[in-house]
């Protein structure tokens, strides 16, 4: 093994995974136990059955995700099943708590059906303030997702689908600032029809892309009113909905006046660099594959910054990729956890189009013009301002669009979202100076 994959390996052996449940109130004396056990729980038990609604006054529901994941999509690794998905799912959860605060609890299912995937998750409603779908492979992830949103009143969410988008957006609305652009005005293309690339291509056209400027492609080529070869009804309202002249061919043939290529194509290495020059001026390229973008090939022999400037040496203005160790990091977690802490303080029953808008165009604000720039486009996912400001306007959305049951003064969804993080940094701090304890 690599020494990342020993250490990595040795981590998750010596503590047996990354999360834990911990207690927030006492139990050591008769006292403590007769208030959070018997007889005391009796009497919040007795009210929750009187109004369901007081189960967010009274329990950590309010406070609570699942992650559930049928292991069919996992990362770079693809259909692993629903174990091997646990160590992700629980990674999930550790980064939901450090960064929004939320205790998130990985849901592993072992079946493959659509039907008993939407049963598992309806059963579990009454426990959860909402559930982060993760690592299905589409189509399967839409109707799941689709069917979720209908039948259960809670947020669902489907964070390779919206996370992805929502930090799209962010880091696309800066990157036209910079190149004196404007989203309704842009030609895109976007190479890739799966979850994400049919989440941001829908996203973009709600923010104000429009269809007949946008071509969508998977690995069959452009999509298409008519096209019959590898088509669902998912890639048909795709398909109706932009490239109203009807392009046919790989997507490497159209790049000529494209303003904006965003690739989530899975294939590292396949863009052709040497056609930046058909682009339109100061073209943006959000190459998206994780973890070798599609500027890189497979195995790459030079440092990846290296395939940055030969990009910009072909012309390219502004680049953005998955990456931690390049400029302009795409990354979901400057999405779910401040979403979901916005979402759940005002208990919200939907995370919609305006909460991810709103998400959206705060993780953007957070760069000043004075700071914009071709390497710095988007806050990285360490700046944690972006956790309070995003949740208040997650949560100030939520509530003109008529989805919060509570109305909050949006200034104490802000501050809260600072103190509960705050906290979950000091119980993280402290807990990790503790021997692992119970481990074999």
């Amino acid at each position: 093994m690599s020494s990342l994959a020993e250490q990595a390996a040795e981590l998750h052996r010596k503590y047996r995974g990354k999360i834990e449940v911990i207690p927030k109130v006492p139990a050591f004396t008769r006292e403590d136990l007769t208030l959070t056990y018997t007889p005391g729980v009796a009497y919040p038990s007795k009210e929750i059955a009187r109004n369901k609604d007081l189960v967010f006054e009274y329990t950590n529901r309010g406070n609570t995700v699942a992650v559930m994941s049928d292991g069919t999509r996992v990362l770079g690794l693809g259909d692993i099943g629903p174990e091997a998905a646990l160590p992700v799912m629980e990674g999930k959860a550790l980064l939901f708590k450090v960064y929004g605060g939320v205790d998130a609890i990985p849901i592993c299912v072992a079946t493959m059906d659509v039907n008993e995937f939407c049963k598992i998750a309806k059963y579990l409603e009454p426990c959860l303030g909402g559930i982060n779908l993760e690592d299905i492979a589409s189509p399967k992830c839409f109707e799941i997702e689709e069917r979720l949103k209908q039948e259960l009143d809670i947020p669902v969410f489907h964070d390779d689908q919206h996370g992805t988008a929502v930090v799209a957006l962010a880091g696309l609305l800066n990157a036209l600032k910079l190149v004196d652009k404007h989203l309704e005005d842009v030609r895109i293309l976007i190479a890739g029809a799966g979850a994400a690339g049919r989440a941001i291509a829908l996203f973009l056209l709600s923010a104000g892309a429009r269809g007949e400027n946008m071509l969508i492609a998977d690995s069959a080529g452009l999509l298409y009113q008519g096209r019959t070869e590898r088509m669902n009804r998912w890639k048909e309202n795709l398909a109706n909905a932009t490239n109203p002249e009807c392009k046919k061919g790989p997507w490497e043939e159209h790049l000529k006046d494209i303003d904006v290529f965003i690739g989530v194509t899975g294939v590292p290495g396949c863009f052709p660099l040497n056609r930046i020059k058909e682009m339109a001026r100061d073209p943006i390229l959000f190459t998206l594959t994780n973890p070798i973008p599609e500027i890189m090939p497979p195995e790459p022999t030079e440092e990846p910054m290296y395939y940055i400037k030969l990009a910009k040496e072909h012309g390219a203005r502004v680049i953005a990729t998955g990456r931690s160790d390049l400029p302009n990091q795409i990354n979901n977690l400057l999405g779910f956890p401040a979403i979901f802490r916005g979402a759940l303080d005002v208990r919200a029953r939907d995370i919609n189009e305006a909460m991810k808008k709103a998400a959206a165009e705060a993780i953007a604000s957070l760069v000043s013009e004075e700071e914009l720039s071709e390497d710095y486009i988007i806050p990285r996912p360490y700046d944690l301002r972006y956790v309070p400001a995003e949740a208040m306007a997650v949560a100030r959305a939520a509530m003109e669009s008529g989805v919060a049951r509570i109305q909050v003064d949006p200034r104490r969804v802000y501050e809260h979202a600072e103190a509960i993080v705050k906290r979950a940094h000091e119980l993280m701090k402290f807990v990790t100076k503790l021997p692992p304890a119970g481990v074999l």
